[in-house]
This record gives C-alpha cells, sequence and structure tokens, in this order.
C-alpha cells in the first residue's frame, strides 16, 4: 500500500447522500496522493452511488483492508455483511438503515484503534435511524468516545483555516449555559492546546468567546464572564496555555478568520457553527479531540430531501479526507485562512 496512510471512510446512512459524496470525492485525483481510501459499507450501495455520480471507477470488495491499494479508477469497499441493499429507500428514515450505518463506524473505530488504518473520514448519519435501530449514542463523538474508552472529547469545526472547538454541542441551549464552568472550560482549553500541539503547532493561540452579550458588559448582562470564563482562562494562562479571552462572540470568530488564533473556543454549538458556517460551509468539516486516533467528518447531513439525485455537493467529503491525511502526515490541520 506504499507510505500514503491507510484512510476507512465510513459510508454514513445508505439512504442519505453519503455514497453519493464519496463516490464524487474518490474520483479526484488528488485523493490518490493523499491516502489509500477503504469505504466501510455496503459495496452494493457503492455500486450505485457510482453508477448515479457517473464516476466510472470500478468499486472491489476486500476481505481485509491490508488487501486495499489505491489502484487508479477503482475504489475498494471493505463489505462486512450487514446490509441487504435491495431494500434501500433513498430518503427514507430506516433503523435497518440505521443500524447498518452505525455498525460501519464501529467497525471503522476498531480499525483505527488496532492501528490497522491510520485514520477515518465519516458520511452522516441520520440520528432519528440510529435511534430507531435501538442506538443511545446517535453520533459519532459518542459511539467513538464510549468504543475508545476516552474520558473527554471534543468537537472541533474547521474550514479555511478558521477553527472552532466548542465547549458543548447537542445540549439545549439552557443546559449548554449551566456547562459554562470554570473546570470545564479549562479542561476543553487543556485539551485543545494539546491537541494542537500533537498536529505540530508549538505555541497554540486559543481564542475564548464570551458567552453572553458584550461579554456581559461588566456585569450588567450577565457574570458568567467574571465568575466562570475569566477564572478559567487566567488558570490555564497560569499552565502556560496562550488562551485569550473572554472575547465577544461578534468580535472573536472575525478574529478567528484574521488569522489572530489558531483556534477559538466556543461556549455553545449555535454559537459556534453558524460562525463556520457562514465563513465557509460547503468547505467546513469537524475533527474531534480527545480520540486516541483522527477521526474528520463532513460537517452536514443526510440530506434526505435530495439524496440520490446526484445533486449533492462533495467538496466537504474531500475536506475531510484531505484533513484526515494531513493529521496524519503532518502536513498541518488546515490551508491558511481565506
Amino acid at each position: 500500500m506504499g507510505e500514503r496512510p491507510v484512510i476507512a471512510i465510513t459510508m454514513g446512512d445508505p439512504c442519505g447522500i453519503g455514497p453519493e459524496v464519496i463516490a464524487k470525492a474518490l474520483i479526484r485525483p488528488e485523493v490518490a496522493e493523499l491516502c489509500t481510501p477503504v469505504v466501510i459499507g455496503n459495496a452494493d450501495i457503492m455500486r450505485r452511488a457510482v453508477e448515479l455520480t457517473g464516476a466510472g471507477i470500478d468499486v472491489r470488495v476486500v476481505e481485509s483492508v491490508e488487501d486495499a491499494d489505491c489502484r487508479e479508477g477503482s475504489v475498494a469497499v471493505l463489505d462486512i455483511g450487514n446490509y441487504d441493499a435491495a431494500g434501500m429507500v433513498a430518503g427514507e428514515i430506516s433503523a435497518v438503515a440505521g443500524k447498518a450505518a452505525m455498525e460501519w463506524v464501529v467497525r471503522a473505530g476498531e480499525l483505527c484503534l488496532d492501528g490497522t488504518v491510520a485514520a477515518m473520514a465519516t458520511a452522516p448519519l441520520h440520528k432519528e435511524a440510529a435511534s430507531l435501530a435501538g442506538y443511545v449514542d446517535i453520533g459519532h463523538m459518542e459511539v467513538l468516545q464510549r468504543l475508545a474508552e476516552a474520558p473527554k472529547v471534543l468537537t472541533m469545526l474547521m474550514s479555511k483555516g478558521l477553527r472552532v472547538v466548542h465547549l458543548t454541542t447537542h445540549r439545549s441551549l439552557r443546559r449548554a449555559c449551566e456547562y459554562v464552568t470554570h473546570d470545564n472550560i479549562l479542561t476543553a482549553l487543556r485539551l485543545t492546546d494539546s491537541s494542537f500541539k500533537t498536529w505540530g503547532v508549538a505555541e497554540p493561540r486559543i481564542g475564548v468567546a464570551a458567552l453572553n452579550p458584550h461579554a456581559s458588559d461588566g456585569g450588567l448582562i450577565g457574570d458568567e464572564e467574571a465568575t466562570e470564563i475569566t477564572p478559567a482562562v487566567e488558570s490555564a494562562l497560569g499552565e502556560g496555555i496562550n488562551a485569550i479571552g473572554p472575547v465577544p462572540a461578534d468580535t472573536v470568530f472575525l478574529q478567528g478568520v484574521r488569522g489572530d488564533y489558531d483556534a477559538i473556543l466556543a461556549m455553545y454549538h449555535d454559537q459556534g457553527h453558524i460562525a463556520v458556517k457562514m465563513f465557509g460551509f460547503e468547505e467546513s468539516i469537524t475533527v474531534n479531540l480527545g480520540l486516541p486516533f483522527i477521526r474528520t467528518s463532513v460537517d452536514h447531513g443526510t440530506a434526505f430531501d435530495i439524496a440520490w439525485q446526484n445533486k449533492a455537493d462533495a467538496t466537504s467529503m474531500m475536506e475531510s479526507i484531505r484533513a484526515a491525511a494531513d493529521l496524519v502526515t503532518g502536513e498541518g490541520i488546515a490551508r491558511p485562512v481565506g
């Protein structure tokens, strides 16, 4: 398989756009230069996606990752035999499809843990389908954190060099505000700092977003900045972590786009997601911090409304593969801002 890292690409929910964006991404010639891709999913679904998109690549079933190579005009699929493609209905919420998609994620995680593959890049799951299949952990991060027994995992979104780590993701806004504590923020800053150092950034600059408008205006609009966020930043500085803030959220992301920070810590889901997606939705991807292996992902959903219509944009899938390969090879975590 040469020196290119082997990247496991999970198919996602087969009723969604995952197979389509994978097919469109893998036909790009730069993929072969970056890595040896192995799709973890269903071979018949992959063939249908190739036919739909006109990708013109041959789908080869491999018995193990070791059998994969980067042949021009072909893609290797590790099919664990857990899904009947004949039953797939495009855009349908299906417990059967949800179960298969989750099992593909688990298999890729196992391959990462035992070192068989260098990293994984994931196509989107459908949370309701996974829930119908009986899964309590219905997201990639939760499943992989449990599988790896990782004590703390964070989600980072990035697009064109703007990188935003999230203190919380899938929590209601009320619960997210309750999570804004000194200890939680300090833990997130430590993990962000250590992750970026692992990725080759010697002295990461971490901007810390405020929770309240205008960073509370000296306590006139809330007190979390004074009671939790500022003390956490001061504690981080005491540990040698270059944390800056709290900075009002209507300013900190502009500063990040300008290149003032290597990463920004957002306090809750939409605070960070909106900034990244407005800056570069098509290119935006997800990277997990805290797993003992590299996992990147597209930053969009299953898009059931356009599934299997050859309308899906594969830019995010391509960027997630690129980021996974870059993190493995030490080429950096993103292209420059802008």
